[in-house]
């Protein structure tokens, strides 16, 4: 497991203390999980995600990452309609181990309340709740 001062968390993106990342364009937001997230989990084997058009809200339950080592949920960071899924995910889970940014995000949502973006946490006070 990587020392908490070796993990890539980048500066520009919105973090939740469930461990998921989201990154707004417009209206558009990418999702996944942090390079804490995967680290913690080992190496990831399976990766379940929600159907394009689903509507989901803030908190939800929207899959699930499969690693050797456990089964844990994915929750929404924000509100929105599922726009577009990671299909590469499906035959190459590890890219949620080898890059959880940029290979690895999970799903595209468009925003219902592109606001909720300001509750989520930045890098510093992510990395602060990632300290303890």
């Amino acid at each position: 497991m990587k020392e908490i001062d070796a993990l890539k968390l980048p500066d520009h993106l919105r973090y939740t203390r469930d461990h998921e990342w989201a990154l707004g364009k417009g209206d558009i937001y990418t999702i996944g999980i942090s390079d804490y997230a995967q680290d913690q989990l080992g190496d990831v084997v399976f990766v379940e995600l929600p159907e394009i058009g689903v509507l989901m809200e803030k908190g939800q339950e929207f899959g699930t990452v499969e690693s050797v080592k456990a089964v844990s949920e994915l929750f929404m960071p924000i509100s929105g309609e599922v726009m577009e899924i990671n299909g590469a995910l499906e035959d190459s889970p590890e890219l949620v181990n080898e890059d959880p940014y940029e290979g690895g995000w999970m799903i595209k949502v468009k925003a219902a309340d592109p606001d909720q973006i300001e509750g989520l946490m930045d890098r510093q006070a992510y990395l602060a709740t990632l300290k303890g």
